[in-house]
């Protein structure tokens, strides 16, 4: 009897960390590149009525992102919110340019030759 509990015990707690590991991974930045860009003006507003007659804004953003080596890339990415001008933002891209989400970043934890680039 005690071995079935501590086998089912065993179980439950398993099945619980991973679902907390689940809820707690970002599925849109595990295992993507990172890239790093300097915000300036959105290039577009994109306004979407909902059915509720809500108006949604998109701002769309095209820029050069340099990855850790400096290396030169163009993205094209969309935010909720009009970004803060200037911010410096650490971009989760796959496929070379498809950014899937970002995070915004000091200067300091800016590798050292995109830092180089973007200071240009």
């Amino acid at each position: 009897m005690k071995k079935i509990f501590a086998t089912l015990l065993t179980v439950v707690v398993v099945f619980m960390g991973m679902v907390l590991a689940l809820a707690t991974v970002d599925i849109n930045r595990l295992g993507k590149d990172n890239l790093y860009v300097q915000i300036s003006e959105h290039t577009d507003i994109e306004e979407t009525r909902l059915d509720s007659g809500e108006v949604v804004k998109r701002y769309w953003y095209e820029l050069p992102a340099y990855d850790e080596n400096g290396v030169k890339n163009m993205v094209e990415f969309s935010a909720a919110r009009e970004l803060r001008l200037d911010a410096y933002l650490m971009l989760y891209v796959k496929n070379e340019n498809e950014v899937t989400s970002y995070d915004e970043v000091q200067w300091n934890e800016i590798p050292t030759q995109a830092q180089e680039k973007l200071d240009n």
